[in-house]
């Protein structure tokens, strides 16, 4: 008796080291993408934050000047 608990311990730590070892290389590769990805993203905002601040920094635009038209004769036609 006492030797099948001791048996069922033994399968117990030793499965649930193995489990443990099998998913932490199971989500090694997956840790590494994201971690890739949140790079990129870094990358990405510096760039945006400094086409923002290039962009803020423009001078604006000379304003057009008024357009002096004549009006357009308007025919009655009855």
């Amino acid at each position: 008796m006492i030797e099948t608990v001791l048996w069922l311990i033994a399968g117990i730590f030793i499965g649930s080291t193995f489990g443990l070892f099998i998913s932490a290389l199971l989500t090694t590769s997956k840790t590494a993408d994201l971690y890739s990805e949140i790079q990129d993203l870094r990358t990405q905002r510096q760039l945006l934050k400094e086409e923002i601040f290039r962009l803020s920094n423009q001078a604006k635009p000379k304003p057009r000047k008024k357009r002096h038209y004549k009006p357009k004769n308007k025919r009655n036609n009855k």
